[in-house]
């Protein structure tokens, strides 16, 4: 993933894992360092991760939560109550917030990552979706929670970039057929733009539409967003569709991942977009590119000197090597489970043996050798595994190569065993013949059990023919046989020893069984054989798959399950197999998916 993106900074929202679920593949990747919220009490739901390269970027403070109320690791007091040289700051306070849902219970569901550089603070967010009218209290206390934060972070002359899944449609040109959705609801434009999360959304980024008077404390927006400065009139930058409908070939979806910043830190981006291109989740990444070089209090300055603690970097040349010192309480690599160790990579890779001083560190520089990795390594792979391929996007800080420099990007919420053998000791003489009269005995009936010809069908083709007659030489063998057979496993080794030791060389040869090929007389077939052409339409009519439909484009059609509640719940029908087009919905006479509807129940089963 990292390798694609070109990524300083990822993001990585609905992680949908919790604290037993990290592997070390997740928080030891080389040359990256990672801050996680994850759900403190919900399974498999939201979760907030972020990547940092340490070849480029560090951070000096980091938090989890919107609040504050979270407590570090280790520690028992809050970020918020933590010592000011400590804090992050622009903490809500009573006063500013509704009240309506519990702080801690914010908090805690894993949706906020906060990391403060020296030129900016950071929050990776994954916002409440809007699904559920029992959610909408907690949805709008999440908003105004984030909304406050970020106002008070930019009034104490903090820089702010927010990125993530913010889960709101800021205007009609940012959905497919808004106008179309809004006359089925009978809804105005108006009445949409001032549902309350886009109208707290809209009242905070600069540009946006607004209905009527501003709400109080929210009288000036304080954020841009980044892609609409560089594409203000773009029509379909959506980053979201909806997977179960295949509504992605069509571009039928929405934009509500975001890279949004400041006022003071717009004149340092110089490119933003989307990665529609890139599949894998029902989003797509979205990302932003930052200048190597910045207008900062009046004179330019290398970013690598204000992304990176002080003194790691002096005119965008390292002076020292990111360390173990560096690590932050939040840091994943400080969970007990993973302090202090390397991944299988580390192990195999040197680190560059320039001398810091003659050596300058570009943004396309990395502090490790380690091996190119592939897409199925990535982090990517493995979140979709723990996660049932329900990767939730990314927001990313990416690194372009090239003249633009870094980038910020927002986007997507993935031996041979070898055995053996033990030495047996023998305790006493009396053990040891008994020992050699076992191996013996074992590999007597071994060896006779190996050369036993197995009864019954051998091969699938014997299936289909009759068993042959047997002669009454091979009946009277037979009999011979079943009248000797031991009846108990201990009978069968000591009577198999007893034949082995009593025998002379000359009767055990005298007595062998003769060649196979003595044994062997003419098969007496059945006159009736089976015909195999027969035989193989037979098992393929009733082992094949069964026929489906064909859609009105005479496509064969898929088949999915009613999982809406009512009397055809759990249902299964046929639709036609094409994504829904630019209109969502199903179209006649048109490339996109038809109408056709058949309940399994009434397909026969035969072609037509």
């Amino acid at each position: 993933m990292f390798d694609i993106l070109e990524a300083d900074i990822v993001i990585i929202q609905e992680t949908k894992i919790q604290r037993k679920d990290l592997r070390d593949d997740m928080v030891l990747v080389p040359g990256w360092d990672v801050y996680f919220s994850l759900p403190r009490h919900k399974k498999g739901y939201s979760g907030v991760a972020v990547y940092t390269r340490n070849a480029t970027c560090a951070p000096i403070r980091a938090e989890e939560g919107v609040l504050g109320v979270l407590s570090p690791p280790k520690s028992s007091t809050s970020f918020r109550d933590l010592p000011k040289d400590q804090q992050i700051g622009g903490y809500p306070r009573p006063d500013q917030l509704s009240g309506v849902v519990d702080e801690a219970t914010l908090d805690s569901e894993g949706r906020c990552v906060i990391l403060e550089f020296p030129a900016f603070v950071l929050l990776g967010v994954y916002s409440p979706a809007n699904r559920d009218e029992s959610r909408d209290d907690f949805r709008l206390g999440f908003l105004e929670a984030l909304d406050v934060r970020i106002r008070n972070l930019v009034a104490e002359g903090k820089e702010v970039i927010l990125t993530g899944d913010l889960n709101i449609v800021g205007s009609e040109l940012d959905s497919s057929n808004v106008a179309e959705s809004l006359k089925k609801n009978d809804m105005t434009v108006e009445e949409w733009q001032n549902l309350p999360s886009r109208r707290l959304f809209n009242q905070l980024v600069f540009g946006a539409t607004v209905s009527g008077n501003r709400d109080e404390r929210r009288e000036q927006p304080v954020l841009w967003d980044l892609c609409r400065c560089f594409h203000p009139t773009r029509q379909g930058m959506n980053t979201c569709w909806d997977t179960k409908k295949n509504t992605r070939p069509a571009n039928y979806g929405s934009r509500i991942d975001y890279v949004l910043c400041s006022d003071g830190l717009k004149s340092w981006f110089v490119e933003a977009n989307i990665q529609e291109g890139l599949m894998g989740s029902d989003h797509c990444p979205v990302y932003a590119v930052v200048a190597d070089t910045v207008a900062r209090t009046s004179r330019n300055i290398p970013l690598l000197d204000i992304v990176n603690p002080p003194g790691m970097f002096e005119n965008g040349q390292r002076q020292r090597e990111w360390g173990q010192k560096d690590l932050l309480p939040l840091s994943a690599k400080l969970i007990p489970e993973f302090d202090r160790r390397q991944s299988i990579r580390d192990m195999f890779t040197k680190k560059a043996s320039n001398g810091l001083n003659n050596s300058t560190q570009t943004p396309t520089t990395q502090a490790t050798t380690a091996p190119h990795t592939s897409p199925e390594d990535s982090v990517d792979s493995d979140f979709s595994r723990v996660s049932s391929n329900e990767l939730a996007v990314e927001s990313s800080i990416a690194k372009k190569n090239g003249p633009s420099g870094h980038a910020i990007s927002a986007a997507i919420n993935r031996s041979p065993i070898q055995t053996t053998a033990q030495k047996r000791s023998a305790d006493s003489p009396g053990t040891a013949d008994a020992t050699t009269k076992s191996k013996r005995s074992k590999l007597i009936t071994d060896n006779a059990a190996k050369n036993k010809v197995a009864p019954g069908q051998r091969t699938l083709q014997g299936f289909f023919k009759p068993k042959p007659t047997s002669t009454k030489k091979e009946e009277d063998a037979a009999s011979v046989t079943n009248s000797t057979v031991p009846t108990s496993p201990a009978q069968a080794a000591l009577a198999s020893t007893a034949d082995t030791t009593n025998r002379s060389p000359a009767k055990t040869a005298e007595d062998a069984p003769p060649p196979r090929s003595e044994l062997a007389t003419p098969v007496e077939w059945h006159e009736k054989v089976f015909d195999p052409i027969e035989s193989k339409e037979s098992w393929s009519k009733l082992l094949g798959k069964r026929v489906v439909p064909r859609c009105e484009h005479d496509e064969p059609c898929i088949s999915l399950l009613t999982k809406k509640s009512g009397v055809n719940c759990g249902r299964s029908f046929y639709i036609c197999p094409r994504p829904l087009g630019p209109s969502g919905e199903k179209e006649k006479g048109s490339e996109w998916r038809c109408g056709t509807f058949i309940w399994s129940s009434d397909w026969n089963g035969s072609s037509s």
